[in-house]
């Protein structure tokens, strides 16, 4: 995120991460990073840290979602990572258990906090993968960490082929006469939604014909990642390694795929050697969907509510222009 919280202070951080990590922090510094997780990077000594918190309230799936629910599900998927990092995968950056064991830590009972360890290397920006070898490297790790389910099968969440905000979504677009916000992108948010409503309800009625199709064929559940894209990936000297797991879940292999495959059938081929699995297309087609129908909701949700010009309203606003264009999803995604 890049605004940072407002009724958060470094001093918040800092006595929270001496409460709950013994970490004596010689410099905080917040990161305007990323999106979803607000950031900061410390300084302990001469080692480097990295902090995250998630705000329980912006991260709810559904507008009546609990924040011990949101939590519970936060918890969940990095639990699994830090099970997965412990038993020898090195490549999957995960939290530092605190003191007593926790992989986070409540800052009130709004924030959750979660310390990192520093990774040196090259990071990316949001993006399709540059290079060939970058996408089989991340696709062998993506593998490994399919064959893993039976080590966190217990622990981590199922999907459940929802759209987030999903609920909010169809507020909207039941009523387009309201006003949104205040705020400066209320107006032309919901003017551009207006004037795509249909193709946007079209383009719901076709994932759910999509999730009865996958849900149909059932046995092929593996740990997946859920975000493997390039901005979730370090280059290091020991190869690459994956970031950000507060959304893995148990789901169908083509949730982490169709962020590789992009219509390159050699991922799909690639898989299928190393695993036995065969890529089902109407899973990526599902995927590739969510991901923009989720976008276009989250990015309506937020210029919905009362907003002030921020650089997180702006990209909200930038966002839901890319993603409320019909050209991206109408008809049959491929």
């Amino acid at each position: 995120m890049y605004t940072r919280p407002a009724d958060l202070s470094d001093a918040d951080l800092t006595s929270a991460l001496l409460a709950g990590w013994s970490l004596a922090v010689d410099e905080i510094t917040y990161a305007a990073v990323g999106f979803g997780s607000h950031h900061w990077q410390v300084t302990a000594g001469d080692v480097a840290w990295f902090a995250t918190v998630d705000d329980l309230d912006a991260r709810r799936r559904r507008i009546d979602e609990s924040r011990a629910d949101v939590g519970s599900r936060l918890v969940a998927a990095l639990t699994v990572a830090c099970i997965l990092r412990e038993a020898g995968m090195g490549f999957v950056v995960a939290p530092t258990r605190s003191d007593d064991g926790a992989v986070v830590r409540p800052i009130g009972d709004r924030y959750l906090l979660a310390l990192y360890p520093h990774v040196a290397g090259e990071m990316h920006s949001w993006g399709r993968y540059e290079r060939e070898a970058q996408k089989l490297a991340v696709l062998d790790r993506l593998v490994d960490v399919h064959q893993a389910t039976d080590r966190v099968a217990a622990i981590a969440g199922q999907d459940d082929f929802a759209i987030e905000s999903r609920d909010e979504l169809h507020a909207a677009l039941d009523d387009l006469q309201s006003p949104w916000g205040p705020g400066p992108f209320g107006v032309p948010g919901r003017d551009l939604l207006d004037r795509h409503a249909a193709a946007v309800r079209t383009a719901i009625a076709r994932f759910d014909e999509l999730v009865q199709a996958v849900a149909a064929t059932p046995g092929r559940t593996v740990l997946t990642h859920g975000e493997p894209h390039r901005a979730n990936t370090i280059d290091t000297t020991e190869g690459v390694v994956l970031i950000d797991w507060d959304t893995a879940l148990l789901a169908p292999p083509e949730r982490d795929l169709w962020m590789l495959s992009d219509g390159d059938d050699a991922i799909a081929a690639r898989y299928t050697d190393r695993t036995g699995t065969a890529v089902v297309d109407d899973a990526l087609r599902l995927y590739r969907l969510r991901w923009d129908l989720a976008e276009i909701a989250l990015y309506v949700a937020e210029l919905r509510r009362p907003h002030t010009d921020t650089a997180d309203t702006r990209a909200g606003w930038d966002g839901l222009r890319e993603y409320l264009d019909p050209a991206r999803w109408a008809g049959d995604p491929a």
